[in-house]
């Protein structure tokens, strides 16, 4: 069943009707419903468009922490072959919201590395919602440095609402691991490509997107903290997010402008949730692009580039 959001009653009223007038033919009703099904599919598609056209910063968010959007595996299972994931940071534990390993894509060896939300309440649990401690960005900083050792291009895909903010992650160093992953990842002197899918949220998202290339899908948001965080800090009232996603300048678009990443990927109309593979199919020919941009360039020059990129993002802003 899908779910909607609530800007979207008027789409769920009409596609609602459509079911119930197709349950109707189906049901081997002697009136046939045809010419009216294909008028409100048609007025459907005009609410999806006028709708997805006009998303304010705190829609778009809802529309990147959609329940049915696709997650980091459905990525990894259409995207990558022969995968093989790679657990554990070796000095504390695994993280299950830190999933990371080898495989091929589009038949060449990447090291893939992202944050998985999970679909259902018992992977959401197991996965902590995709809110890594630690021992998750440990785990992403041995694989980049594995990666780095044996000349393997980096890939990685964020969809997180922030680094786990709980009293253990603090006393085993959360800030310093978040740290010390986005230092490995400006001295990578192999290509990391990044792919926004849903929430880049705060140092949680930094961490594995200090990349040469930042994609990130239409809906997507890419923020220094959530907009209830945000809203929480500047004016002590978390219920004023709507003014804190609009003012923070999280989305694709805003981004794009302010020269902070690279591309953006379309969706499908209503979202990336309403045509899983075909969003993760346009995602994979971005990251194919973005990696082939550096064939050829030695690892000097890679790593040389990546941190003039962010120099020079720090002069223009």
């Amino acid at each position: 069943m899908r779910t909607y959001l609530d800007f979207e009653k008027t789409i769920a009223e009409l596609e609602n009707k459509v079911a119930e007038l197709r349950a109707l033919t189906s049901g081997g009703e002697d009136i046939s419903f045809t010419d009216e099904i294909a008028k409100l599919e048609a007025k459907t598609h005009d609410a999806l468009q006028n709708t997805y056209a006009k998303l304010s910063p705190w829609q778009k968010t809802q529309v990147a922490r959609h329940p049915q959007r696709p997650h980091f595996v459905d990525y990894l299972d259409a995207l990558l072959e022969e995968f093989t994931p790679l657990a554990g940071d070796r000095y504390f534990s695994e993280d299950h919201a830190m999933i990371g390993g080898l495989g091929r894509f589009q038949g060449r060896p990447v090291m893939v590395i992202g944050q998985e939300k999970g679909s259902d309440t018992e992977s959401r649990l197991k996965h902590n919602f995709g809110m890594a401690r630690p021992e998750g960005y440990r785990k992403a900083i041995r694989l980049m440095e594995l990666a780095d050792k044996f000349n393997v291009p980096v890939i990685t895909l964020v969809d997180t609402a922030g680094a786990y903010p709980g009293i253990g992650a603090e006393e085993r160093g959360q800030a310093e691991a978040i740290a010390r992953s986005i230092e490995c990842c400006l001295n990578l002197r192999v290509p990391i490509i990044t792919a926004v899918i849903g929430e880049g949220g705060s140092g949680g998202a930094v961490a594995i997107a200090t990349a040469d290339r930042v994609i990130m899908l239409q809906h997507s948001i890419y923020t220094v903290a959530s907009p209830e965080a945000a809203a929480s800090i500047l004016w002590h009232d978390s219920g004023r997010a709507k003014d804190a996603a609009t003012n923070m300048k999280i989305t694709a678009q805003d981004l794009q402008e302010f020269g902070v990443i690279d591309d953006i990927v379309p969706e499908p109309l209503g979202g990336a949730h309403r045509d899983p593979a075909r969003t993760i199919a346009d995602t994979g020919e971005a990251l194919a692009s973005a990696l082939s941009e550096f064939d050829g360039m030695s690892g000097d020059d890679i790593r040389a580039s990546r941190r003039k990129k962010y120099l020079d993002i720090g002069e223009r802003l």
